[in-house]
């Protein structure tokens, strides 16, 4: 592998993995576009570490709250029950006081296990997928954004219809069924086609969730799920390095991580607007065509 093509792998891997686009599906593609069909799944894996330190960043006010939540009740030192609310925006979606930080760490749990039992069985799915079921996956998702998009309209419209409050103002957490709907959500989300973070922030709007507690939820439930995947293929390193090269892994490592910090902002913007839907205008044709030449 060539520093270029280390570096188109990663901005494609950045960008992709926020926006609800599939990532691992338009590496699939890529690799076949540039020769590169024998690249170690691990090498994606890398690729997702890299964009995981951009999540890690860009929560990280929420997720230093959670830990100091987490690390207070294993010590049994919970907040005193009179203390203000927290009313940052970045943390009051998941954790705005001790007890719904703790509840948040929990579904997180269920959501995680959800996820690896499925991703067990997707796994031995990847390794042979056909591009054929990329492509098809690309148009999965589309739908899936579109469907997703438009019960959130309703549902907004038909709350500002009772309630007279226009919009997604209000915040709603996650409770243990939506938990699992998302869980299941991600899993499915972890075959080559069918966007992770698409799969996931629908399936928290089809249950309920509003649109930046989806936002939010979808990425912080990544964490877990893209080190679970590192860990497994950890055994591979060696492997990587020397089929693609450590300054073309480097390379492309640091533009996964600068592409998707940028990407993972510009997504957080269009989902609190509710506009999800637009990237099914890339994703069909972009599926259509793939079936077609690819």
């Amino acid at each position: 592998m060539t520093i270029l093509q280390g570096l188109i792998l990663g901005v494609l891997q950045g960008v992709a993995e926020f926006l609800p686009v599939s990532s691992s599906g338009h590496l699939a593609v890529a690799q076949h576009l540039l020769g590169l069909d024998e690249v170690p799944l691990l090498f994606d894996v890398l690729l997702h570490m890299a964009t995981l330190l951009a999540v890690v960043i860009y929560f990280r006010k929420v997720i230093g709250r959670l830990c100091m939540i987490l690390f207070r009740a294993i010590g049994q030192k919970g907040e005193p029950m009179n203390s203000a609310p927290i009313t940052d925006a970045k943390i009051a979606t998941l954790a705005p006081n001790e007890q719904a930080g703790r509840y948040t760490i929990i579904m997180i749990i269920m959501t995680t296990i959800v996820t690896g039992a499925i991703g067990m069985v997707t796994s031995k799915l990847i390794k042979n997928i056909s591009l054929t079921y990329v492509c098809i996956g690309f148009l999965v998702t589309a739908g899936l954004l579109v469907a997703s998009s438009v019960v959130d309209k309703i549902r907004c419209l038909h709350r500002a219809a009772i309630n007279g409050v226009s919009g997604d103002r209000h915040l709603t957490g996650i409770n243990w069924w939506q938990a699992l709907i998302i869980g299941f959500a991600q899993g499915v989300g972890t075959l080559p086609g069918i966007s992770r973070s698409g799969s996931t922030i629908a399936g928290a709007l089809f249950s309920g969730v509003d649109r930046r507690t989806a936002g939010d939820y979808s990425f912080i439930v990544a964490i877990p799920a893209i080190l679970g995947a590192f860990i497994l293929e950890a055994k591979d390193l060696t492997a990587v390095t020397g089929a693609v090269g450590l300054l073309p892994l480097l390379v492309g490592c640091a533009a996964a991580f600068v592409s998707g910090y940028l990407a993972l902002a510009w997504l957080m913007g269009i989902i609190r607007r509710g506009h999800l839907e637009w990237f099914a205008l890339y994703l069909v044709p972009a599926g259509v065509l793939g079936l077609i030449f690819l």
